[in-house]
This record gives C-alpha cells, structure tokens and sequence, in this order.
C-alpha cells in the first residue's frame, strides 16, 4: 500500500515559480501530490520547471504572467479558476533585489520596481485570487519573507522595506482571513544558494 501524499489533489499556485526557491517549492509539492499552477514572466523557465513537474506524476499548468502587473495577475487569477475551478494554496514567492546601492546612489527607477516586486505583486496576486480560495472552502497563503525584512541595513534598503512590507502584509491579511478558514503565514528560507545571491 503507497504512503498517502500530504497535499493529494491540493490545487497551488506558485508566483517566481520559474527558477530558484519557486521551482524547488513547486517540486516539492508536486511531489506530495499538489496540482500546480507555475506563475513567472519567463516561459521557457516556466516550462523547464513544468517537464519536472509533469515527471514527478503531478497536474501543472503554466501561467506566463508579469505579477506586477494587475491585469495581467488578474487574468492569471482566471486561468486558474477555469483550469482547475478552486485553489487551496497560494505561495506568494516571486522577489528579487535589483538595487543595491546606498539610497543617495540609487536609481529611483529600480528602487520602486524593488519594491513592487517584493510587495506590491503579493497584494495583487492575493487580491486576485483570494475570492476564489474562499470560495473554495479556505486554504493556505504562504508569502516567501526575508531576514533582512526584519532589520535594517546599509544599501539594498529596497530590498529591505519590500520585505519589511511583506512581513506586516502578511499578518495584516492573517488578521482578516481566518475566518473563511484561511492561514497566513511569512516563510523565510533564510541565505539559498540563487542566481539573486551569486554577487554575495
């Protein structure tokens, strides 16, 4: 007799879901079970993470899909309503630091897309699917943190406030969600071997 899988048939969504902490986490769940839905800008990565996916025996769809973007999350949001009807876990994972200078050098540019990155694509993406999981009877949200989002430090400071944004995000929409049976919580893998950390 098989084990029985921790997340058989859970439908999961993972933003950043093309390389690094994303592609591990959509292989991990498919491993378990999940259904998955794999959400990034970049889809010949989207598709080299769904062919592992696809051989671990795991139901997967591709969402190619700019998550800062409200149109785009928002169409994305429909896919998944009408490839699978539900959705029981969502992984708000998609980040990166691109400006890493010390504030009074930074490109403003890049310092806004930090943060959008890192915070505003959460919100949109949770906002677009949220009233599909309470339909759904409840779930998971998960949102990939950082320690640097719980202190301070000398350049990166959009990273740091992305994050820091992230982390208040969360236990704000933890405060509201709990009961439609949703949980919230930050997850923070601490320092990952990525190409977002190779010049560290």
């Amino acid at each position: 007799m098989s084990e029985e899988k921790q997340l058989e048939g859970k439908v999961t969504v993972v933003t950043g879901g093309g390389r690094g902490i994303g592609a591990a986490i959509a292989l991990a769940c498919a491993k378990e079970g999940a259904r998955l839905a794999l959400v990034a800008r970049t889809t010949e990565q989207l598709d080299e993470v769904a062919k592992l996916v696809d051989e671990a025996g795991a139901d997967v769809t591709v969402l190619t899909t700019d998550v800062t973007d409200r149109l785009q999350t928002e169409a994305m949001a429909q896919a998944v309503r009408d490839y699978f009807g539900r959705i029981d876990i969502l992984f708000n994972n998609a980040g990166g630091g691109m400006e890493k200078n010390l504030v009074a050098e930074s490109d403003p540019d890049l310092w806004v897309q930090d943060v959008t990155l890192n915070l505003t694509s959460a919100y949109l993406v949770t906002h677009a699917l949220l009233p599909l999981m309470i339909e759904s009877g409840g779930g998971k949200i998960i949102n990939t943190g950082s320690g640097m989002g719980h202190s301070s430090g000398a350049k990166s400071s959009a990273y740091h406030v992305g994050k820091a944004g992230m982390w208040m995000f969360t236990r704000c929409l933890a405060d509201e969600v709990w009961e439609h049976g949703i949980t919230v919580n930050e997850l923070i893998p601490g320092p990952v071997a990525t190409h977002l950390t190779e010049d560290r």
